[in-house]
């Protein structure tokens, strides 16, 4: 029995190591967040991102998805949006904004002059300290994403967006598989273990 708690707390404790790693590799790859490598997961499995995407990322404060996007691209646009300021990024361009206001989407579509390859999202909702009602509200920002995103994609577009597993992650699920023909679920290694973060990955809009 001692041997069996001994395996089990030194599995969890090189677990937590190793996920701490991805902020210490963060740092060290100069990425303003441990979130990229979320994304670079997400790329490599999915492989959305290609080197003449135009894309948008919403929500994209501190930039750690719009700086891994920027390595990538080489020939398409990358424009990010936040509510907050962001230091600038090579290569990208920043609005300041709400995404869901009709101004801010006739900017993002005047950026690009069509419509758009990818767009990607990691927001999160402001913690309350209430972790059921964080769920529901993060995930009524994926919902808005998704329906922003079926006016904005190309109809062979990506949509790559955080929700959270709860008890609203079933409509999630159905409103994604209404509007996209293909809809997979996937959490990256570098997402905390407790966290109940998963990523839709969203591809070709069906049509009306």
């Amino acid at each position: 029995m001692k041997k069996s708690k001994q395996r089990k707390k030194s599995n969890t404790w090189r677990i937590k190591q190793h996920r701490d790693q991805f902020f210490k590799k963060s740092k060290t790859l100069g990425y303003r967040s441990r979130a990229a490598f979320k994304l670079i997961e997400l790329n490599n499995k999915f492989k959305f991102i290609k080197k003449n995407s135009n894309i948008l990322d919403i929500g994209a404060y501190p930039g750690g998805w719009s700086q891994v996007s920027s390595k990538i691209i080489t020939s398409g646009k990358i424009l990010s949006i936040d509510l907050h300021s962001m230091n600038e990024i090579k290569n990208v361009s920043f609005l300041q904004g709400d995404f869901q206001k009709e101004a801010s989407k006739k900017e993002i579509l005047k950026f690009f002059g069509e419509n758009i390859d990818v767009i990607i999202s990691d927001m999160a909702a402001d913690t309350t300290g209430n972790k059921s009602l964080d769920c529901i509200r993060t995930n009524q920002l994926c919902a808005d994403v998704i329906n922003f995103s079926t006016k904005t994609l190309k109809p062979n577009g990506v949509l790559v967006t955080k929700s959270f597993m709860g008890e609203d992650f079933l409509e999630i699920k159905r409103l994604a598989k209404e509007k996209f023909k293909i809809v997979q679920f996937f959490k990256p290694e570098s997402s905390r273990n407790e966290s109940k973060e998963t990523y839709l990955h969203c591809a070709i809009l069906k049509t009306l």
